[in-house]
């Protein structure tokens, strides 16, 4: 096969993002659906793509699609394609499956029947008399069926590609490194200039910051499922992977800070980012946000801070808007980006958004409330 259909999935609001990034990796035709970007490409956009989006949860091959309203139709619709072209006689193929507003409801039953109609396929063209070993490579399929049309995938990426690995320690609500990178690339940072998270964490959103800054791929310095997989060549991976090395700017210089007032998180943020490599380009410091004193200007303030989800915390975050408000009125020519589903936000921050995007931090629906500075060129 030449040309594959590929699915990189998406939280929900990342999808437009995620479809920018397909596009910058230079494929087209990409279309943009509710949780999803699909677009066709040869087998080295696997790698590429696994190696490089930052904003998607995973990468995922489209083996086939055909309507499907009873258990004979997804069985011989199933059988009916190439499975036979991607998993060997060896390969592991469990299935996993989803149905909305579908006649075919049970999700159990469904992923059943699809093994089944696998594993006839394989027997059939692999010559295999009483049954497949499945002792090989992984091919996860996943059996989706939305108002009764049947998706099959194989999914490309193994464990989800927020997975970078460099995550060692984390704090009570982590933001999810995908999330983190969508925050960053939503804004107009540029490596020249100053970035500040006052809310660090365990420094998620500087240390994919500094990914961006240096055009390091995100998924550099892990595996993927489909490494293992016979029709994508070993050496279609490795140019993939020298592709990124490449492309790395390891000389970049950036200016970026992470500040929180737990000093555990401060030094969980300074594990992770040396686990990153990046360890000499993040300045981490333990300290109040309201005693921010930017040295520059033009710079970009994004951060995540608490929620004040619990009624116990409310007055205390609320008081700490405030302070940011403030904090950030008096240096104009900073921009500022703060992810959060407190409502009342901008009146607490004492401002209006210049633009608001919805997102959802997990299962918390949130606003990305941007506020672009004044620029200062003295």
């Amino acid at each position: 096969m030449s040309k594959f259909k590929l699915l990189a999935t998406a939280a929900m609001g990342l999808e437009s993002v995620v479809a920018k990034e397909v596009k910058a990796l230079g494929y087209e035709g990409v279309q943009v659906e509710n949780g999803k970007v699909i677009f066709e490409a040869d087998s080295s956009a696997i790698p590429r793509c696994n190696l490089w989006l930052r904003t998607a949860d995973r990468v995922k091959l489209i083996v086939g699609e055909f309507e499907a309203k009873t258990f004979d139709q997804l069985f011989e619709g199933t059988k009916a394609l190439d499975w036979e072209y991607f998993i060997p006689e060896d390969g592991q193929f469990p299935v996993i499956g989803k149905s909305v507003k579908s006649k075919l409801y049970s999700v159990s039953d469904c992923q059943a029947i699809v093994k089944k109609a696998i594993v006839e396929r394989l027997k059939q063209k692999h010559g295999v008399a009483i049954r497949m070993p499945e002792t090989g490579a992984l091919h996860r399929v996943e059996v989706a069926i939305l108002k009764d049309k049947v998706t099959l995938t194989l999914d490309t990426s193994g464990a989800g590609l927020h997975k970078r690995g460099y995550r060692i320690g984390q704090g009570e609500a982590p933001l999810k490194e995908t999330l983190a990178a969508a925050l960053v690339q939503l804004t107009n940072w540029k490596p020249d200039f100053p970035l500040v998270d006052l809310f660090c964490g365990s420094g998620t959103i500087l240390i994919e910051a500094a990914l961006i800054g240096q055009n390091i791929a995100p998924g550099f310095n892990r595996e993927f499922a489909s490494e293992d997989w016979s029709f994508i060549s070993p050496k279609i991976w490795g140019q993939a992977f020298d592709e990124a090395e490449q492309l790395a700017n390891y000389n970049q210089s950036l200016d970026i800070t992470g500040t929180d007032i737990d000093p555990k998180m401060i030094g969980i943020a300074k594990q992770n980012a040396v686990e990153a490599g990046l360890a000499e380009l993040i300045n981490w410091k333990q300290m109040q946000a309201a005693d921010f004193n930017p040295k520059r200007n033009n710079g970009y303030l994004i951060t995540n801070p608490p929620y004040g989800e619990r009624l116990s915390d409310k007055a205390e975050v609320e008081a700490m808007y405030r302070q940011i408000g403030q904090v950030m009125s008096e240096n104009n020519s900073w921009s500022s980006y703060v992810l959060t589903s407190n409502e009342q936000f901008e009146k607490l921050f004492g401002q209006s958004a210049t633009k608001k995007r919805k997102l959802f931090n997990g299962f918390i629906k949130v606003d990305y409330y941007q506020y672009f500075g004044k620029k200062n060129n003295s």
